[in-house]
């Protein structure tokens, strides 16, 4: 895993580069969260093929359970993928509902994730 840090506005965004699944159970998220905090960012961009695949299944609770870790800690979060594969409407609301409040993000494209990132 590599971290590439954006700078935008005078904000470091922390940017997760892995060829693998980096998040599979919420303490590899705190992890991250740490790792980037100390690199001074608290804002995260992780692509969805990053993340386990339990974390979109909401019967899991995964999802809940590290999301709620992002928000205890007041780090921001965008996951980039194509989410209009998933044909949950669970999951549909789910993630409509944290686009609408912002700190946590669900977009298609790096360029969407530093633009929503840097204005939050």
């Amino acid at each position: 895993m590599k971290i590439k840090i954006h700078k935008i506005n005078n904000k470091p965004i922390a940017e997760i580069n892995s060829e693998k699944v980096v998040i599979t159970e919420v303490q590899d998220a705190l992890d991250i969260m740490a790792e980037c905090d100390y690199l001074g960012a608290r804002k995260i961009i992780i692509k969805e093929e990053n993340i386990t695949q339990n974390f979109f299944e909401l019967k899991t609770r995964l999802a809940g359970e590290i999301l709620q870790k992002f928000t205890n800690y007041k780090v921001d979060l965008a996951i980039i993928g194509n989410f209009e594969k998933y044909k949950s409407k669970s999951l549909n609301d789910f993630i409509y509902e944290s686009n609408k409040h912002g700190k946590i993000v669900f977009v298609p494209t790096l360029e969407n994730a530093i633009e929503r990132l840097s204005t939050i």
